[in-house]
């Protein structure tokens, strides 16, 4: 009898057996069922993560690390941004109005009645507007997934600005072709000694040659040839200065780039006619990118 207590009493003072990791978790499953069960009061805090988690668990356990939320922050717009979009909006409706302007004067001079150059007025107008504002509202489109009208927002832009362009292209032609032609017709002193000289020897010449010709009748014409050539020089250099920016613009380029380039006349007026037709047309582009400097930008 005493041995069998003395077994029983060794046996109940036994220490437990540590529990492996399966069995804490499967024995940590239950408790949480239970608390997530249990409505915590709106008092009561609520129990940190840490007390959730097992003995014998870490908490940089990937079974219980809970990765945080990705944050997207919105870059505000600042002052200098606001500043540089309203420049833009302003520079857009100046080159629009000018665009307008000289595409509409163009298209109504291509009339051959009154009523045909105010119906191409109405439409070069209107192809001007369109050129404007189809770029924000194609972008706007595009921002929100509509493709394809978008794509055909940018079709029809395509359209009306190639229409724009060639009206500007017309406009600036027949304007500086007018421009040079009176500039050309400008009698300068040298021009006016040059006719002078040549009226005296026609005089000389056809008193001369009244009789027939002979040896001082063929001097005579031979000055007046002379004289002639002289004031074709004068009259030359006049129309060479009729356009002094393209004459200065080719220097300066000859002497940029010491002789290697040196374009011809011709190159520099293409270049500012393209110019003068392309720039008043950018008012629609401006306003697209003024509009995306304004939109504040998630990073």
């Amino acid at each position: 009898m005493a041995d069998d207590t003395i077994a029983s009493v060794i046996a109940l003072h036994q220490p437990k057996r540590a529990k492996t990791g399966a069995q804490r978790a499967r024995g940590y499953r239950p408790r949480k069922r239970q608390k997530a069960k249990a409505a915590p009061s709106p008092d009561a805090e609520s129990p940190s993560s840490e007390s959730l988690i097992p003995v014998g668990f870490s908490s940089a356990n990937s079974a219980f690390a809970e990765s945080p939320p990705p944050t997207v922050t919105q870059r505000a717009v600042t002052p200098s941004h606001r500043v540089a979009s309203i420049l833009l909006v302003a520079a857009a409706f100046a080159l629009a109005g000018v665009g307008i302007t000289t595409n509409g004067w163009f298209a109504r001079s291509l009339g051959s009645s009154d009523i045909a150059g105010w119906l191409f007025l109405a439409i070069g107008v209107a192809a001007d507007l369109v050129a404007l504002v189809m770029p924000s509202c194609a972008a706007g489109l595009w921002h929100t997934r509509q493709r394809a009208t978008s794509l055909a927002g940018w079709a029809v832009w395509a359209m009306t600005f190639v229409f724009a362009v060639t009206a500007g292209i017309g406009f600036a032609s027949v304007n500086i072709s007018d421009v040079k032609t009176a500039r050309s017709a400008r009698v300068t002193p040298a021009v006016t000694a040059a006719q002078s000289a040549l009226g005296d020897a026609m005089s000389a010449r056809d008193r001369e040659c009244l009789h027939g010709v002979g040896k001082f009748c063929r001097e005579r014409e031979a000055a007046v040839a002379e004289r002639r050539q002289i004031l074709d020089t004068a009259m030359g250099s006049v129309g060479q200065t009729a356009d002094p920016q393209t004459d200065a613009a080719i220097k300066l380029v000859a002497w940029a780039t010491r002789g290697v380039l040196r374009p011809s006349g011709d190159d520099f007026a293409m270049l500012r006619l393209v110019l003068l037709a392309l720039l008043p047309q950018i008012g629609g582009i401006l306003l697209m990118v003024s509009r995306s400097a304004m939109r504040p930008s998630a990073s």
